[in-house]
């Protein structure tokens, strides 16, 4: 039986067709930047990164433009699956290993902040993006259960005490399903409307005085010389912007501008999907706690509640960015296994987006010169740590970098083979790994 796929457009132009682009509550296009002007700080990117940046540079006081090649929102932080994942996409004892424990003591400090910089925005600026708390991992194997709780005892030794322990027998307090053998909440996860986030966060750096251009890409950052001058001249087609600082901040979507930094990620894909609007009754019996769930596996999946009572799910993973012809072909099937009342279910919206992904999984942050900052990387983990390094960023700045010092000690190091080979062999990694989710080890 062929599966029902709707043809539904989200009406707003310069955007993937998605469910978030058709329910944004801001569908303004904000003017492409024509001529020269100045500010304090010119942020390349008006995703998560660079508009958290912008917003805590415009509340300390600094004159901001925001240079965007598309639209607000318009790579991944408008098209991720709204899950607010606390930590990083490595975890704390394996940062431990890698760099020291006083490397993984100053990054745990911080691993609840992206949340937490979420929420206090939310409250302080009004937005409205459908926040609801609450996070469930769900574990396919008493391995992955035995890891979870490996995990939240070390977490919990960097005061992370919102984490619980799920028995089989309470999955279903959370998701009704029996794929799962039990799982851990995390109370201070939760779920969001993305591209509603960083449009309201977008309008809030506009309201205290930030400059936001769409439709500019940059094509050249330039260092200038002289007195009385600004330090750096960011050029696009129609327009330049002077700034004593530029903060670059375009991740999987930087491509083709600044090469030395944008060789040393790989963008990967991710495919997502939302349902017709469900009855109120169905979705509530799938996902009694309206908790965002996503799985244990190396290939996960993760779903949730809209607020309008659609089911969104996401899922798959394409190296190199490429994405699959059929959106829907590798994640329903997955859906319907997990909710077999959905198995005729229509999907109205199905998109693909790009994330950026390093080597080592753990985000890039440094500088080109003096005052030529960048972060990217964040390597599946973004809506809240962007938030985080949006912030560093900014203090670093303002004067502030002993956070910003601690990330950029990190190593970052190019894929083996460069290029050419980067996808080949990370795609035979993930083969490797997704055959030990089959076989459940």
């Amino acid at each position: 039986m062929a599966f029902k796929t709707s043809a539904t457009s989200s009406n707003n132009a310069g955007h993937a067709n998605s469910w978030y682009a058709a329910s944004a509550h801001d569908k303004r296009v904000r003017p492409t930047l024509v001529g020269e002007t100045d500010a304090d700080v010119c942020v390349i990117g008006a995703g998560f990164t660079g508009i958290s940046a912008a917003l805590e540079l415009a509340e300390r006081g600094y004159s901001v433009v925001v240079l965007e090649a598309e639209r607000i929102g318009y790579g991944a932080s408008g098209r991720n699956g709204g899950q607010i994942v606390n930590g990083y996409s490595r975890d704390l004892e394996t940062i431990a290993g890698r760099y020291g424990a006083d490397k993984a003591l100053a990054l745990g400090r911080m691993s609840l902040e992206g949340g937490e910089i979420i929420r206090g925005r939310i409250a302080r600026y009004g937005i409205d993006c459908d926040l609801v708390d609450g996070g469930f991992f769900a574990a396919f194997t008493d391995s992955q259960i035995r890891t979870m709780a490996a995990h939240k005892a070390h977490w919990e030794k960097h005061g992370h005490t919102g984490l619980e322990m799920v028995s089989r027998s309470e999955v279903g307090r959370y998701v009704r399903t029996d794929r799962y053998a039990g799982g851990m909440i995390d109370r201070f996860g939760g779920h969001i409307h993305p591209l509603n986030l960083v449009l309201g966060e977008a309008g809030a750096v506009e309201a205290l005085g930030g400059r936001i251009f769409e439709g500019s890409r940059v094509t050249a950052v330039e260092t200038m010389t002289g007195r009385g001058t600004h330090g750096t001249r960011v050029v696009t087609d129609r327009g330049v912007v002077a700034a004593d600082y530029v903060l670059i901040c375009g991740n999987a979507y930087l491509a083709p501008l600044m090469p030395e930094i944008h060789g040393r990620m790989m963008p990967v894909s991710s495919q997502v999907m939302a349902t017709e609007p469900l009855d109120a009754d169905l979705i509530e019996s799938l996902l009694p706690a309206d908790y965002c769930v996503e799985d244990a596996n190396f290939i996960l999946d993760y779903y949730r509640r809209t607020a309008d009572n659609r089911l969104l799910y996401g899922g798959g993973i394409g190296y190199g960015g490429n994405h699959p012809s059929d959106l829907t072909g590798g994640i329903r099937p997955n859906m319907v296994k997990t909710f077999p009342a959905l198995k005729d279910v229509r999907i109205d919206y199905a998109w693909s987006g790009n994330f950026a992904l390093t080597l080592t999984r753990i985000p890039h942050i440094g500088r080109l010169s003096e005052k030529v900052y960048f972060s990217h990387g964040d390597s599946g983990h973004g809506v809240t740590t962007t938030h985080l390094l949006g912030k560093i960023l900014g203090e670093a700045v303002s004067g502030h970098a002993e956070r910003y010092d601690v990330w950029a000690s990190l190593p970052n190091l190019p894929f083996p083979g460069g290029k050419t080979f980067r996808v080949p062999l990370t795609v035979l990694g993930a083969w490797w790994y997704g055959l030990r989710d089959k076989l459940g080890l």
